[in-house]
């Protein structure tokens, strides 16, 4: 039972992979995913963060520290769970002309972690959810298109995204009160 439930899912894998990588290349695509696959780079999320947190609203910081905090720990947990399970990259594996040159380990996906954190977040601070989660989902796609992730990766990754994103969005209060008691205490200790 087991067998035939991990056979299910190599043949999901490979069929979806081969979909998005082969099946849907174009050059309108090959223009546009490398692009959008910037959506879930953690630079990206931490320069639009600072610039949120620095001339944002009181709403924006907020948003933008409780972004950061998802961010950290979706990088943690996934770099964790990469050299746990340490799958290859479709690209180490697979005989086909891949796009874009990626190193590390494939699941899960930190680019669809990091855009399903960030843009739900966003959806539910300032709604548009709909349109914020089909931002994650082009990221998420881009990154089986560019063929660094299978479609397992970018699933699991995008599922952890939101968790984590609903964990930090619930402890908020909380967050923000222990960041200000450290930044507190921190200045009076600078300020001495």
């Amino acid at each position: 039972m087991l067998d035939q439930f991990v056979q299910y899912l190599i043949n999901f894998d490979l069929f979806y992979f081969y979909f998005f990588n082969i099946q849907l290349r174009n050059s309108l695509l090959d223009f546009l995913m490398p692009i959008i696959t910037y959506g879930g780079a953690q630079i990206t999320w931490l320069i639009f963060c600072g610039l949120l947190y620095l001339w944002g609203d009181q709403k924006a910081k907020r948003t933008a520290f409780v972004i950061l905090v998802a961010l950290v720990i979706g990088y943690f947990f996934s770099e964790a769970i990469k050299l746990l399970i340490a799958r290859p990259r479709p690209g180490d594996i697979l005989n086909i002309g891949f796009f874009m040159e990626e190193t590390g380990y494939s699941f899960p996906s930190g680019h669809s972690i990091a855009s399903f954190s960030a843009f739900s977040i966003l959806g539910i601070k300032y709604g548009y959810i709909y349109i914020f989660i089909f931002l994650a989902l082009m990221v998420a796609i881009s990154r089986i298109y560019l063929g660094v992730h299978y479609p397992s990766d970018v699933l699991v990754g995008s599922a952890l995204g939101i968790i984590f994103a609903l964990i930090v969005l619930r402890m908020e209060g909380k967050l923000i009160s222990l960041k200000n008691k450290v930044l507190n205490q921190y200045l009076k200790q600078f300020f001495k």
